[in-house]
């Protein structure tokens, strides 16, 4: 009787393990490579330029800042020789208020620039999600994975280039 019950649970196990096998083989799988799709978008490199565009007047006034800094500190360590003490005190002191006033803007600034780009970097990466949702429906994938988390895919599962015609599509 215990034979019996050991064959029958062996036989159970086995063919549970064919199953789901095959099962597994009628699955359609994708894989994307999202930060690829990204890059090709033309949006991506108009975040970049609307951005730039945005923020001109602060970095600039950031990158004159910095000039400055760098003009008083070579005035110093070149004429430093000839200046004289109350010269060089004065212009001590405007290269740390220059130092100070820089480190109040500039690290808010790259914050803000950084916040912003982030910003519009989900919304392109939401077209995407969207446009790879819409494709899998279309074409009945079971399954869509991101080429980072795939070690090795062969090319006919790639979809990154469906996916892009849709993100382009949609818009």
């Amino acid at each position: 009787m215990k034979q019996l019950v050991k064959q029958f649970i062996a036989t159970a196990m086995l063919g549970s393990a064919l199953m789901s096998t095959s099962a597994m083989a009628e699955q359609k799988i994708g894989v994307v490579d999202v930060q690829g799709v990204f890059q090709s978008m033309p949006q991506a490199a108009e975040i970049q330029n609307s951005i730039q565009v945005e923020f001109k007047d602060r970095i600039e006034e950031v990158n004159q800042l910095q000039r400055d800094g760098q003009f008083y500190a070579e005035r110093l360590q070149r004429d430093a020789a000839t200046m004289s003490e109350q010269e060089k005190q004065d212009l001590q002191q405007k290269i740390l208020g220059v130092r100070e006033e820089l480190s109040k803007k500039a690290q808010p600034l790259q914050q803000e620039i950084q916040q912003r780009r982030n910003e519009e970097q989900n919304k392109l990466l939401g077209l995407i999600k969207q446009a790879i949702d819409t494709v899998a429906a279309d074409e009945g994938y079971d399954l869509v994975l991101t080429s980072g988390a795939v070690s090795f895919a062969k090319e006919n599962y790639d979809m990154s280039e469906k996916v892009l015609e849709q993100v382009n599509k949609a818009n």
